[in-house]
């Protein structure tokens, strides 16, 4: 049975290392690796697994084009799924249920709960705020993996 708990040892052991899928109109699948966590997304509370993504990427178009996303984390041959719907907060993509004056602590939460770190939290916003980069969440609706 894959739990959250299992997903989290993942994420930490591969020191946040996941990989985003999206389908395509076509049906093939786009997939890049992030820096992901599982944290409560902030407007719904519902437990997702959370990246930053830098503005103008594709995976952010076919995020909103397609609604939902599956982020695997993986150590060795143990692997975990996310699957289910995606939330977009960024410039690019304000959410009426989030103050985006929120952003940059949000930004540094989502990049905390990849496992990240910083020694100079100010540059971080600067840059995050240069990139247009905006918070990804996916519900953890769907969980599967190996045992």
């Amino acid at each position: 049975m894959i739990d959250l708990d299992r997903v989290r040892k993942l994420a930490f052991a591969e020191h946040g290392l996941a990989t985003i899928a999206v389908a395509r109109a076509d049906g093939s699948v786009h997939a890049s690796v992030v820096n992901a966590g599982i944290l409560p997304d902030p407007v719904t509370g519902r437990i997702s697994a959370g990246f930053v993504a830098r503005g103008g990427t594709r995976k952010l178009t076919l995020l909103r084009e397609r609604g939902q996303g599956t982020v695997v984390f993986r150590r060795g041959w143990e692997w975990a799924s996310v699957q289910g719907p995606a939330r977009l907060i960024g410039p690019d993509d304000p959410d009426p249920g989030f103050d985006l004056a929120g952003l940059p602590r949000l930004l540094r939460d989502v990049f905390l709960a990849a496992t990240g770190t910083h020694d100079d939290w100010e540059e971080y916003d600067r840059v995050m705020a240069a990139e247009r980069r905006c918070a990804v969440f996916i519900e953890a609706e769907r969980l599967y993996g190996n045992s």
